[in-house]
């Protein structure tokens, strides 16, 4: 058994593997800690063999769950990099280390998913977006204030009050609050779209949309290329990391 965990800027997803793709996915933020719902959850499990992490949320977070890993099962975290090759995957930016380790796993997990070129868009804290052709070469990316990154920088720079609300269906809104929320999730999709279109033109072929990231289900009424939702990308690209070193070795 294999514990896994996606820390990212806000939110922890973690899930179970016993040899195959992970189980079901938990979710908490974690505020730069470990959250007390978490530790109640790792009470209950059986202790796992090995505890293996993707980390873009700082080292305070990584050390912190660390310590409770080694105090639960007298495991170490142990941290995935981001590498220029995995197989057939090659990554664009000529320095690895730059390239956020969530954004790698999510290529890995994508290119395993779909035999087609992709764009894997992901709706975090910031909202990223990746281009893969077929044969696993990283075109690659773009990179924006998420969601609720946009409208709070927004609303903290402007006179426009602070007014709860969610957009509809339309693309366009009728009052400010609803105006905020709906230019957010349609500036994303926009970027998709014309990404999307790029790609194709690239390709000569339509390629594979993938939303991942928690505000991913939010972003469908916005998108206006097909898209499919795989919100534990990051994991699954975690396993097929991990499923590949023991393949090294074995």
């Amino acid at each position: 058994m294999m514990l896994l965990l996606d820390i990212g800027n806000t939110n922890l997803r973690w899930a179970l593997s016993d040899g195959g793709p992970p189980g079901e996915v938990r979710v908490v933020r974690h505020g730069g800690a470990v959250p007390i719902d978490l530790l109640a959850d790792w009470e209950l499990l059986d202790a796992p063999e090995r505890v293996v992490a993707s980390n873009v949320g700082g080292a305070s977070v990584a050390a912190a769950i660390g310590r409770a890993t080694r105090a639960y099962w007298g495991l170490d975290l142990d941290l995935v990099q981001t590498r220029a090759r995995f197989g057939a995957l090659s990554i664009a930016y000529p320095e690895p280390g730059r390239f956020g380790v969530d954004r790698w796993l999510a290529l890995v997990a994508a290119h395993r998913l779909v035999p087609e070129a992709v764009l894997v868009v992901d709706a975090g804290t910031a909202a990223t977006f990746d281009l893969l052709l077929a044969d696993g070469r990283h075109l690659g990316g773009l990179i924006l204030p998420g969601v609720e990154m946009m409208r709070a920088s927004l609303l903290a720079g402007t006179l426009i009050p602070r007014i709860a609300s969610e957009p509809t269906d339309e693309p366009w809104a009728a009052d400010t609050g609803p105006a905020v929320a709906a230019g957010s999730l349609q500036a994303i999709g926009a970027l998709a779209t014309r990404l999307y279109d790029r790609l194709e033109r690239e390709t000569q072929t339509p390629p594979a949309l993938i939303l991942t990231g928690g505000d991913a289900e939010r972003l469908i009424p916005a998108m206006d290329r097909p898209a499919r939702v795989v919100p534990d990308l990051v994991l699954r690209g975690l396993f097929e990391v991990v499923s590949g070193e023991a393949s090294d070795i074995g």
